[in-house]
Parts: C-alpha cells; sequence; structure tokens
C-alpha cells in the first residue's frame, strides 16, 4: 500500500481543519475512504449519497488530481497510488 500526500482546497480544508496530510492506499478509492473514516464531515462533500452507495461515487463536482493529472482521465477511482504521488482534492470553484 502506497503512503500518498494528500492536499485539501476551500471549504474541504476547512472542514478538516487541515490543509495536507499522509495516508495509505492501493488506489485512489482506498486514499479517499481513508480521508473520510479520519474526516467524517467531508463524505457527502466528496462522495454521492454516501450512506445509500455501497460502492462509493465520487460527486461530479469533486476534482481530484494524482500529481497534477485528473483521475477521471485516468482510472477514475480505480487509479493505483505510488509512495511518490501526492493527491490534490479540490471542490468546484467559482469566482469572476
Amino acid at each position: 500500500m502506497a503512503e500518498v500526500k494528500i492536499k485539501l482546497f476551500a471549504n474541504l480544508r476547512e472542514k478538516a481543519g487541515i490543509s495536507e496530510l499522509q495516508l495509505s492506499g492501493e488506489n485512489v478509492l482506498d486514499a479517499l475512504l481513508s480521508l473520510t473514516e479520519k474526516y467524517p464531515d467531508l463524505k457527502s462533500l466528496i462522495f454521492e449519497k454516501p450512506e445509500e452507495s455501497e460502492t462509493p461515487v465520487m460527486c461530479s463536482s469533486i476534482n481530484v488530481l494524482i500529481n497534477g493529472n485528473n483521475v477521471r482521465h485516468l482510472e477514475g477511482l480505480d487509479t493505483l497510488l505510488s509512495d511518490t504521488d501526492e493527491l490534490a482534492v479540490l471542490p468546484p470553484v467559482s469566482g469572476g
């Protein structure tokens, strides 16, 4: 299992009270599940209907990047992780 750095931004950072941390996971899903176990308030912000789904589905508005690459353009939540990886979890951004 890989030990990866996870960076949180905007309201995710505010809810967790931390901007980055190290967590373990074989793939993106494992890392996000570890994150939401440690910070349960993030679960509804990252996953769609977390209490109703057996297999978690990432909210369409959340972006997860591995080393700057969106996981949606890779293998999604099944994307494998390695020890040198950095995950960035970004909520929807608006502004002008």
